[in-house]
């Protein structure tokens, strides 16, 4: 596709595509060259009051349609999306800017959630209790609530969005999806698809846009639940402004992951999750490692690691043996070398300074691979999330160092320990203050049957995305208690 023959992405409303009712059009430029592949209209609250009222309409029959038929819609989708996962990859590729095997691996993920989804039979199974008393019985059964708003990001747009509108949509709720308007042509394919596979209209609505279609979704009456994923000022103001209003909120945050370091690591091994972990989709994601902890002297591994991120290839997305790709867009671009210079002027030690490398690829919105030692933990690159490939080391005598680091942060998403000693693995387990936590893994993120579990700031609300926390929240339980000596 090139700027010549862009067109405009309309919003998929009652099972049609439909043109914004706003006049504002934003470019949705490739982040690796910067030409405007497709132009996307930023929609009005009347969009939003449109997409509700399509999605009410069809929860009034979605709701009542047996759980086996709604997941063989969703066994379908499962089909197309996989016989469509090398597109679906490039998708992402040319939007978002990712690497072609990191983007494949997205798309991986998002065909899993549509598999756990598919289980709804069995997930959506209610409880029974005999003889509660004498001659009663108790029963438990789960029904759906209604219409469901979900907001997405940029870095992800096919997995988030999995994550949200097949589950709830295979508990019986209709499902609007608001996704990032700097990526939003994944989620039109993905409306594309689901339609394909027999999704009546109404079911899954998209509307595209900025403040004011958030704002719609958080205060519309007939909106029952958000679901939210992006930075922690957002989640924080989508989880008060929504809750406020008696909606379930489930609002996914900002991280700082710290990844620890013991002396008995095996260094290269380590060295080299990390800096997959750090650098790769250019470290815009909420499970990259931000913060290596350093236990002990070991200025080896520090050298290694150093040595590893100055090796790494930089490049498009679809370049082969590319792990290094552009930021989004040249404000965040922007935003980041400020981080950079913080760092500088608040004594940390650079190592690896990636603006060197932005006057080499002036093309895309790229910024090397850059990596701070001697970082100290009230720095300003040590407490942020910066969401690129920036990382800062740490130095702790001990593991108990180390952890107070992680119980200092305001984040909880995940961290990640690199050791051979089962005493440590044990009190990393225990003491570590986050969610989700990895043993010799560089990205400790959860399949879709367990919950994406962020702890603090990284996430507001009570239930999670994905596994028995995901069923939990898009559903509501009736309990009815029956007597039989009557």
């Amino acid at each position: 596709m090139t700027a010549t023959d862009t067109l405009v992405l309309k919003n998929f409303i009652d099972g049609n595509w439909v043109n914004s009712q706003g006049t504002e059009v934003l470019d949705v430029p490739n982040p690796a060259t910067r030409e405007v592949i497709a132009k996307v209209g930023i929609s009005t609250v009347a969009d939003v009051n449109a997409a509700v009222q399509a999605a009410k309409a069809a929860f009034a029959t979605w709701k009542n349609t047996p759980a086996p038929k709604r997941a063989r819609i969703l066994f379908k989708y499962h089909f197309l999306l996989s016989e469509q996962h090398e597109q679906l990859a490039k998708l992402i590729v040319t939007e978002n800017g990712k690497a072609y095997k990191e983007a494949y691996g997205e798309v991986q993920r998002g065909i899993e959630c549509v598999e756990f989804a598919s289980g709804a039979p069995t997930l959506l199974m209610g409880e029974t209790l005999s003889s509660i008393a004498e001659e009663i019985d108790s029963e438990m059964f789960r029904y759906p609530l209604g219409v469901i708003g979900g907001i997405t990001p940029f870095n992800f747009p096919m997995m988030v969005p999995l994550w949200m509108f097949p589950l709830a949509i295979a508990c019986g709720n209709t499902f609007v999806l608001k996704p990032s308007e700097r990526t939003p042509m994944l989620a039109n394919r993905l409306a594309e698809l689901f339609k394909q596979a027999g999704a009546p209209d109404g079911v899954l609505n998209i509307v595209h846009g900025a403040h004011d279609v958030v704002n719609g979704l958080l205060d519309h009456p007939d909106v029952k639940a958000i679901s939210f994923v992006g930075s922690q000022p957002i989640a924080k103001y989508v989880y008060q402004r929504a809750a406020a209003q008696g909606k379930r909120v489930q609002a996914l945050s900002g991280a700082k992951n710290h990844h620890v370091v013991m002396p008995d690591a095996d260094i290269k091994k380590a060295a080299e999750h990390i800096v997959s972990s750090a650098f790769g989709s250019a470290g815009q994601r909420c499970m990259a490692c931000s913060a290596v902890v350093v236990v002990g002297e070991n200025d080896k591994f520090v050298h290694e690691l150093q040595e590893k991120a100055m090796g790494l290839s930089m490049g498009s997305g679809m370049d082969e043996d590319v792990l290094l790709t552009p930021v989004i867009r040249e404000s965040h671009r922007e935003k980041v070398v400020g981080y950079i210079e913080a760092g500088v002027k608040e004594g940390a030690t650079l190592l690896c300074d990636g603006r060197k490398e932005m006057e080499s690829m002036p093309e895309g919105t790229f910024l090397g691979p850059t990596v701070f030692d001697h970082v100290t933990p009230e720095m300003t690159i040590a407490t942020e999330e910066i969401f690129a490939p920036v990382l800062s080391v740490l130095r702790a005598e001990d593991l108990d160092e180390a952890l107070s680091y992680i119980e200092k942060s305001r984040y909880g998403n995940g961290a990640t320990i690199y050791t051979k000693d089962a005493k440590a693995i044990r009190q990393f387990r225990e003491e570590a203050d986050a969610g989700m936590l990895g043993v010799n893994v560089g990205v400790p993120a959860t399949m879709a049957f367990f919950p994406f579990s962020g702890w603090k700031d990284s996430f507001y609300g009570d239930l999670h995305v994905n596994g028995k926390d995901g069923v939990n929240f898009f559903t509501r339980k009736k309990m009815i208690t029956s007597r039989f000596d009557f």
